[in-house]
């Protein structure tokens, strides 16, 4: 009985997977850009230190805020979004702020990013209190969305970080294309 609810309690305070889900739906690639996340966030932000001053002050601004919980955080709605590059064909670029929407449709928050040329759409999956991992699909302009895991050319990882009561971002690990490390930026 004891060893029961000693295991119980240990379950309890385990990061919230659910049912390991996101883990069965990754690709390879993308658990392989995960494990390596904080080796290229360290080189492309060291990349990005090299950039405009003006972008590099607004880059530690937004790494500056601090991580908060996401319990009890609401992320329906529409946001302003915005796309920082670090590393790679350039050391930084600053992006002006595009259109994104946050849905709930009952299995999870789901996020569109509805201007711009460069788009993405997916979901985000438990990752800790403080985290989620984000499943997603680039594509272009007007194009649909193919579904996560449609190729590498389209998919996204990455994990989202809540930065205050009405701002987050999710940084993209080796995106496929332009960058070491895309950061989006969401502001209410």
């Amino acid at each position: 009985m004891r060893i029961a609810a000693l295991a119980l309690a240990l379950l309890a305070a385990s990061p919230a997977f659910a049912d390991g889900e996101v883990q069965k739906l990754m690709t390879p690639a993308d658990k392989a850009r995960l494990d390596g996340y904080e080796q290229t966030r360290a080189s492309a932000l060291a990349e990005a230190r090299s950039g405009d001053t003006g972008e590099v002050a607004e880059l530690d601004g937004l790494l500056a805020m601090p991580s908060m919980s996401f319990a009890g955080f609401d992320m329906t709605g529409d946001w302003r979004c915005r796309t920082i590059k670090a590393g790679g064909i350039s050391p930084l670029v600053v992006y002006g702020w595009f259109k994104c929407r946050v849905t709930d449709d009952g299995s999870g928050w789901r996020l569109e990013k509805l201007t711009g040329s460069q788009r993405t759409t997916g979901r985000f999956y438990d990752d800790g209190a403080d985290r989620l991992i984000y499943l997603g699909s680039l594509h272009l302009n007007d194009d649909p969305a193919m579904p996560y895991a449609s190729g590498a050319d389209t998919d996204q990882i990455g994990y989202a970080f809540r930065t205050g009561d009405r701002q987050w971002r999710i940084e993209l690990p080796a995106p496929r294309f332009e960058s070491k490390l895309d950061i989006l930026e969401f502001r209410r």
